[in-house]
């Protein structure tokens, strides 16, 4: 059995449960590498995964003996066996935040649970600390980025839009080892650019313009996530002062992420000191990333919790002053 799926057994069993039932997606590739429509079963016994004839073969070929999992088709089942599943079980795990109502009521009847009992995220804040693969994965999906924004400053001309310039992102990471996009890419210019979440439109790229890119990949699984400001031509005069104060909260930032620093402490540094320049942190300082572009630990004034060893963050700064310059990272 793999160390995983042995870690969420003695989890499982501390928490007082007989079993639990996996069924988000990015978890069950967590535990198991299955990239599937499927549900994971972890039974008294067993650990089954369950799915239908056109992932069969998929499956198949990424798991092995030594992985510890069963798999079966839901047709493999009479109507009546799947209660076996989880008989004499008192307790049995589920993923609150990915089950709806319906299939809640669908799972008490077709297992036959007597309770079914949240887990409160106990995979995803596991999911926090990256092992030397998983950091491996991430380190490429953040070289392809690196090597993407090294194009795009040679790419990137006066004219062009920012729907063109998005495009040239995706095609860049398509061609050069990533899957795709974690997420949808953002160009934003000129005005636009005071926009957090702005999506690409048909305007055109001027002399003067600030242009904020935020992108990021994926490789193998694994996300990266990127925040640039670069100008076109010259940096206008009004910006360079608060271009300045965001790279200055980022770079000490930088210097504070280690072991045992407060996440609480950390992002009221950066809000203490745009707030006494005027400016407002427009949200969380950062986030984790993995499998999930936006994953814990979060980075924010009301998050308790010290930063560990092997936790993967970013560090993204952002501001928004109260006569609504352009926003930069």
């Amino acid at each position: 059995m793999n160390t995983k799926l042995k870690w969420l057994r003695e989890k499982i069993k501390m928490l007082d449960m007989q079993g639990m039932m996996v069924t988000n997606p990015v978890n069950i590739r967590y535990l198991t590498g299955i990239v599937a429509e499927g549900i994971l079963l972890i039974t008294r016994k067993e650990n089954i995964y369950l799915t239908d004839s056109r992932y069969i073969e998929e499956v198949n070929s990424i798991l092995t003996i030594d992985d510890g999992i069963i798999v079966h088709e839901f047709k493999d089942f009479s109507k009546d066996e799947y209660e076996n599943f989880f008989l004499f079980c008192e307790n049995v795990g589920f993923e609150e935040e990915y089950v709806t109502y319906a299939k809640y009521k669908q799972y008490m009847h077709q297992y036959k649970i007597n309770n079914l009992q949240e887990t409160e995220k106990i995979i995803e804040k596991q999911r926090m600390i990256k092992d030397e693969e998983e950091i491996e994965k991430i380190t490429k999906a953040c070289e392809i980025t690196d090597q993407c924004f090294n194009h795009l400053l040679e790419f990137i001309k006066v004219g062009q839009t920012e729907k063109e310039i998005a495009l040239e992102i995706e095609r860049f990471f398509k061609t050069h080892g990533a899957e795709g996009n974690s997420f949808e890419p953002i160009v934003a210019s000129g005005k636009n650019s005071s926009k957090p979440h702005a999506v690409p439109t048909d305007k055109k790229v001027d002399l003067g313009d600030p242009i904020t890119i935020d992108m990021g990949c994926i490789y193998q699984g694994y996300c990266s996530d990127m925040t640039r400001t670069i100008f076109v031509g010259y940096v206008p005069e009004q910006i360079k002062e608060i271009y300045d104060l965001v790279l200055k909260n980022q770079c000490q930032t930088e210097k504070e992420l280690k072991e045992g620093m407060s996440i609480k402490i950390l992002s009221r540094m950066v809000e203490n000191d745009f707030q006494l320049h005027g400016y407002d942190l427009v949200h969380s300082l950062g986030h984790g990333v993995g499998l999930d572009i936006h994953e814990y630990p979060f980075l924010s004034g009301k998050n308790d919790n010290l930063l560990k060893a092997n936790m993967v963050v970013t560090n993204e700064p952002r501001y928004l002053s109260s006569w609504k310059i352009w926003c930069t990272y």
